[in-house]
């Protein structure tokens, strides 16, 4: 490494403190480590040529093989050796968990810099985008930056307005407040009776188990929630096992059957620890129904399964149960012992890794859509990774939108036909479990984020279309990226590259269909609307008003 351990002195003018957060699971902290070294001996490159030397504020653990924050508890005690006014600089290139060093940065008093290397690896850019928007929802000041290779003019300017000026101004032009007067009169009326409704029969967020992978912008405090009109049933992880075990054979096996009806394919293998096997589809099958059993239950609008830390010990993997509850034509479920078909005719909008803001987004969308005659098929996404793309009539920057199998079939280029399951990576995925992996279909699409800053609810809004890529492009796009995963390629209006990754609150996004333009216009003015007269700021993004 060429940068060394540091332990707490007063800051020197030329000297830049590094930390890293990193997973809890030690295969993915391992599997990880070698492109963070990478970056950072790029980054340190980068300092020393500002005439700065980037030391690291922890060691590499030698006994772990890695050197990443690893749990909370051990960023409290890194930053018990930093000093409080030392320029600091989190840098990334995996996924990670905010909560590892979100104690240490809320009471930290110097200067800030967030950064990720450009790739769609394991990824930096979801972990910094993750962390970015924790910060903002904590009310901590921060700049943020991300490079390929950390030498090109971009990074090098904002590199050094940070170090001279502790700031980074990036260009926000593509945001405006949306004005409520200047809505279409019919979609401002339809989004208010929605809301209305909202609050007049409120509504119920399903949550097992809150805060996952330390996703502290992805939580909504009960007072902000309610005056929406949406509430939590806090629910356990483990009810969610007991009541798989409750479900027989025969109902899962009935689930899978509907599925190889459909035309959907599923990449069996006879090794369970690296491939994907029948019994561990099945035992998905049985969540899939469990879920849907326990929204009726307790009544519930929509439900977030956290799948990691316990569950994903106990279980295979929830993403193929999620995929499916997001789809408007799915497998039925009934009633345990009787014939009562629940949640008939539609989704269960299922908010991935209990993203509540992605939740309450997802429940606004399905009234939307529903009201509008819309498939309301609605699905989160990381922000991934991108590349300018030029060929096919496209010469623009398209976004790689990917979860780990929870996008509904809707989405899909062919529908259920065209989606497979393979089996989850084994350094997340312990237990298996297949994906819902397909290519989202052209389209226009609204994309959205519902977010937490200065103690109020927030909404991020704007259009974007959904683009077909020719299948090397697409196969290559996978191999950067995780290739078990549903992928949606994305051309956002209005917004660029660098914008996004400016003002995104958060690691994921929303996104919905809509079958033509001027749908999608319609569709985005009354999903305004209704978030606004819920009380939730609305901004356009890449549009000044809809039209």
């Amino acid at each position: 490494m060429a940068v060394r351990e540091k332990r707490m002195t007063k800051p020197k003018a030329d000297e830049v403190l590094l930390i890293t957060s990193g997973d809890l699971r030690l295969s993915a902290n391992q599997a990880c480590w070698p492109a963070q070294r990478d970056m950072e001996q790029k980054l340190t490159a980068a300092f020393a040529q500002k005439g700065y030397k980037l030391v690291r504020a922890h060691a590499y653990n030698e006994e772990e093989k890695h050197g990443f924050i690893a749990s909370q508890r051990k960023g409290m005690d890194v930053f018990m050796g930093i000093h409080p006014r030392a320029k600091l600089v989190f840098a990334t290139a995996a996924w990670q968990y905010s909560h590892h060093v979100l104690p240490g940065l809320r009471s930290h008093k110097g200067p800030i810099l967030t950064v990720a290397n450009w790739s769609g690896q394991w990824p930096g850019l979801v972990g910094l985008l993750n962390l970015n928007g924790s910060l903002i929802k904590a009310g901590r000041k921060f700049s943020s930056i991300w490079s390929k290779d950390f030498t090109d003019e971009f990074f090098l300017r904002a590199l050094d307005q940070w170090l001279h000026e502790e700031t980074i101004t990036h260009n926000l032009s593509h945001v405006h407040s949306l004005e409520k007067a200047r809505l279409p009169q019919e979609s401002a009326d339809l989004g208010a009776q929605l809301a209305q409704k909202l609050k007049h029969r409120k509504a119920i967020l399903g949550v097992f188990d809150e805060g996952c992978m330390g996703m502290y912008n992805a939580i909504i405090d009960d007072e902000l929630l309610n005056p929406a009109g949406i509430y939590k049933e806090r629910l356990s992880q483990s009810a969610l096992v007991a009541k798989m075990r409750a479900v027989s054979d025969t109902e899962a096996r009935a689930v899978y059957d509907w599925l190889v009806a459909k035309g959907m394919k599923f990449d069996f293998g006879s090794d369970p620890a690296n491939q994907l096997t029948l019994d561990q589809v099945l035992q998905q099958c049985k969540m899939y129904i469990a879920a849907v059993r326990i929204a009726k239950e307790f009544g519930c609008d929509a439900v977030g399964i956290q799948y990691q830390q316990g569950l994903k010990d106990m279980t295979p993997a929830s993403d193929l149960a999620e995929g499916l509850l997001n789809n408007a034509d799915r497998p039925p479920v009934f009633a345990e012992g009787t014939n009562e078909e629940l949640y008939a005719g539609g989704p269960l909008p299922h908010f991935n890794e209990v993203d509540e803001c992605a939740g309450v987004d997802a429940l606004v969308t399905n009234r939307c859509w529903a009201a509008l005659g819309l498939d309301p098929s609605t699905t989160l996404h990381d922000v991934r990774w991108g590349e300018h793309y030029k060929g096919d009539g496209l010469d623009t920057f398209v976004w790689v939108l990917q979860i780990s199998g929870a996008a509904p079939a809707n989405h899909f280029v062919n529908g259920y036909a065209g989606a497979k399951s393979e089996r989850q990576p084994a350094m997340y995925f312990p237990l298996g479990g297949g994906s819902l992996k397909g290519v989202s279909k052209p389209g226009e699409i609204i994309w959205s984020r519902i977010f937490v800053e200065g103690g109020k609810l927030h909404c991020d809004i704007g259009r974007g279309t959904a683009v077909s890529l020719p299948h090397e492009e697409t196969e290559r796009r996978w191999r950067e990226t995780t290739s078990q995963w549903p992928i949606m390629h994305t051309v956002l209006h209005g917004v660029t590259q660098n914008q996004m990754m400016a003002r995104h609150r958060a690691n994921h996004v929303n996104v919905a269909y809509a079958p033509d333009a001027e749908t999608a216009n319609k569709a985005l003015a009354t999903k305004a609307a209704m978030l606004a007269e819920l009380g939730i700021a609305v901004h356009l993004c890449g549009i000044e008003q809809p039209a």
